[in-house]
């Protein structure tokens, strides 16, 4: 649209144009208020993206309130790029997570694509240097052309920008409901490593200082992809095609680069990254931080296509964009070492000190806001909140336990599951092992990463259970804080943090809001019995389709610290004779479990109880066995129950087997989703120091040579028997055979 053809003021007003950018008549009236006069087009769209949901949190504000977000490693919390928790000798990790869910469902490569390459430059802009990507996938089930289009073409994306940037994408989970089948979930996490005297953060500080653009072009791809992100999808959604940018990982690996090289840079003041709401959030969020203003001159900014307006320039989405702030007199510095990677480095503006955006396009001033006005100051609701009725009804079910014909059977098909099945197809796409720190690859409860020149690795996971969350949003958000936690332990690790993707309907709807302040709650008592705070993460509401929710999925990504690779655990047995124990004891418990929504086609009933002090009190004393050298592998007891576990810990073993005896109701014993417990091994030197030092630990069994699982009852009854080969192949077919079956 050329400016001649942008409407007047009169006409935005009269005809409720801001309407069509999801600006209410209240926030309309708020707007005049604040500026004192009706705004013009391009104000009205800055104020559009920048109060939506995507940009303003207006509202989960009132929920990410409950977070704990302090603690004493912590360097950085929410509110920059990234958050930031000291791992000592003068380092820290640096990570997040975002979501790249609207984009996906309409546009799915690019749309998981430039997930990626958005939530590494919110990295890079701290100062560090990436080391690890990770992702959380929902989709529908895999039985329709539609579904398996947008779960390859995302697996695509991931892998298309993660390769080409040559950083490993180590870790994720992927899991499929037919809650996802119009709106599949894509969240990106990466994770970094910083030096101490290297954090930089998005401030435009020193009145006069240059604010300089760097990076690819601006086009006009993305142009109110904020906006896109905060309403709920339905048929007319694919008119928003053009919504979704296109990523470029090769300029990206430039831009990184030279980034890390300006940091160093005493003459760099502020670095942010052009994401959500492109040059608009990161000019008017820098400026407020800081307490200053901005002035820009829009016919400097670098344009991929002829006749740009301010507005589409302001509002554009297109990738590999930073913002910088440079010592005034120093701009020529930077722009050579920009230039060195063949980037355009351009003065584009300056830091004021009047607290006001100020743009000039052709010789006029286009736009004068208050940035507080667009950062902070946007409208905040406190949206009502209901109980839902489903969740009354669940809650009065009787504890049933399903029937089961054939147990072997049974535990073939779960392995045959999507959601438990083998993720091979999708992390063989995916280059696990460039730049050769990967230590722990794709498949087990965590990666793991060494960071060289010391004796440490990280441990990172993501981890959510939505069925669970949807029965009983407060106890499900500890379960995926706990689970999360479980799996960093089990790899040797002490978990750190966590950051957050909180992915649910739209919050307007009060059985919605309910989902998600329950579930904070959960997260947060979680986080505050396990000792990780949330150190930043992401809120996408509005993941609807035609009126149907997603199940509310609020991913936990956790990092842990190894403090020597001597430490490090995998899931997998690894010597025959070696003892086999479960810490924790099982309950009849099939509420959202994998078993009740294969026998039942659907999910009911009460989720799993969770005792936070009992979880807090088995991960700290398997994490001293651990570290006592008494554990030959870990593995914690979730999706399908123990016979699952135990299976998973024989994959990929080649040769070995296992004995297990479990008392106990049968279904129960072998399928139960019983929280808080593990399936470790111990070599037998080690049994009895094991057994004194973790308490709820029982021997069950042991490792054998006969590549056969055999699972008993306590009168000797064989429960299940069935080669490790058989169970490998059911569990390594299944995602690759409904890919290519022709429904």
């Amino acid at each position: 649209m050329s400016l001649l053809l942008e409407p007047n003021t009169s006409m935005i007003k009269e005809q409720k144009l801001y309407k069509q950018m999801g600006i209410s008549d209240s926030e309309f009236q708020l707007i005049e208020d604040i500026l004192g006069r009706t705004p013009n087009y391009t104000e009205t769209g800055i104020f559009s993206v920048m109060w939506s949901e995507h940009c303003s949190y207006k509202n989960s504000k009132p929920i990410l309130k409950k977070f704990p977000v302090t603690g004493e490693k912590v360097l950085q919390g929410p509110g920059e790029g990234a958050g930031i928790v000291d791992i000592g000798d003068n380092q820290a990790v640096v990570f997040k997570i975002e979501s790249h869910n609207h984009p996906s469902a309409i546009e799915p490569y690019q749309g998981a694509a430039t997930g990626v390459g958005g939530i590494i430059r919110d990295v890079f802009s701290m100062g560090a240097r990436p080391i690890a990507l990770l992702n959380s996938l929902r989709f529908g089930e895999l039985k329709t052309p539609r579904v398996k289009y947008l779960f390859e073409e995302v697996v695509a994306g991931i892998a298309g920008y993660g390769n080409c940037i040559g950083i490993p994408t180590v870790g994720g989970e992927v899991q499929f409901d037919a809650a996802y089948d119009g709106n599949p979930l894509v969240n990106a996490m990466c994770v970094g490593l910083i030096n101490h005297e290297d954090i930089k953060k998005g401030q435009a500080k020193g009145v006069g200082n240059t604010v300089m653009y760097v990076g690819a072009k601006t086009g006009r791809d993305g142009i109110h992809g904020a906006t896109f992100a905060s309403e709920e999808l339905n048929e007319q959604s694919d008119e928003k095609r053009p919504a979704v940018q296109v990523g470029d990982p090769f300029m990206e690996k430039l831009l990184l680069e030279a980034c890390l090289e300006v940091i160093k840079s005493d003459a760099l003041v502020g670095i942010q990254d052009m994401g959500a709401a492109g040059l608009t959030s990161s000019s008017a969020e820098m400026a407020s931080k800081a307490g200053s203003g901005i002035e820009m001159i829009l016919d400097d900014i670098p344009q991929r296509e002829t006749g740009m307006t301010a507005y589409e320039m302001m509002l554009s989405e297109s990738q590999e964009r930073m913002l910088l702030v440079i010592e005034r007199g120093r701009e020529q510095e930077i722009a050579d070492i920009f230039e060195k990677y063949d980037l355009e480095a351009k003065a584009v503006g300056k830091v004021t000190d009047d607290k006001m955006l100020r743009l000039f396009h052709k010789g006029e001033m286009v736009v004068e806001i208050p940035v507080d006005a667009l950062a902070e100051e946007a409208p905040v609701y406190h949206q009502p909140s209901a109980e839902p009725q489903y969740y009354r009804d669940f809650q009065q079910q009787e504890t049933t336990v399903p029937h089961v014909e054939n147990l072997k059977e049974t535990l073939l098909q779960l392995l045959q599951q999507p959601t438990i099945a083998s993720k091979e197809w999708v992390y063989n796409q995916y280059d696990y092992m460039v730049r050769t720190n990967t230590v722990v690859a794709p498949g087990s409860d965590a990666a793991v990463l060494r960071i060289r020149g010391t004796k440490k690795a990280l441990a990172m996971t993501t981890d959510c259970n939505s069925r669970y969350i949807y029965l009983d949003p407060n106890t499900g958000g500890k379960i995926a804080v706990a689970e999360a936690a479980r799996n960093i332990v089990c790899s040797g690790a002490v978990p750190l943090a966590i950051t957050d993707c909180l992915n649910y309907g739209n919050p307007e709807k009060p059985e919605i809001f309910w989902q998600l302040e329950q579930s904070a709650d959960g997260i947060s008592d979680a986080c505050r019995k396990l000792g990780t705070p949330v150190i930043g993460g992401n809120v996408s509401l509005y993941n609807e389709t035609n009126g149907t929710a997603v199940y509310p999925t609020p991913v936990i990504g956790m990092v842990g610290l190894i403090e020597d690779t001597k430490y490090i655990t995998t899931q997998s047995f690894k010597e025959a004779g070696d003892r086999i124990y479960m810490i924790g004891e099982t309950l009849s418990e099939f509420g959202g479990s994998e078993l009740q929504k294969l026998i039942d086609g659907a999910i009911s009933g009460k989720a799993p109880r969770i005792e936070l002090e009992a979880e807090h009190t088995r991960q700290n004393q398997l994490l001293q066995a651990i570290r006592e050298g008494l554990v030959a592998s870990a593995h914690d007891i979730s999706e399908g129950g123990t016979a699952v576990a135990l299976a998973e810990c024989l994959m990929g073993t080649k040769g070995l087997g296992c004995e297990a005896e479990l008392s106990g109701e049968e279904t129960a014993a072998l399928f139960s989703e019983t929280q808080s417990r593990f399936i470790i091994s111990v070599k037998s030197e080690h049994a009895s120091a094991f057994e004194q030092l973790v308490e709820d630990a029982r021997s069950i069994g042991q490792v054998t040579d006969t590549g056969n699982m055999v699972v008993t009852n306590d009168e000797g009854k064989v429960l299940i028997e069935a080669s490790a080969e058989e169970m490998e192949t059911a569990w390594k077919g299944a995602i690759p055979c409904l890919l290519n079956s022709k429904a």
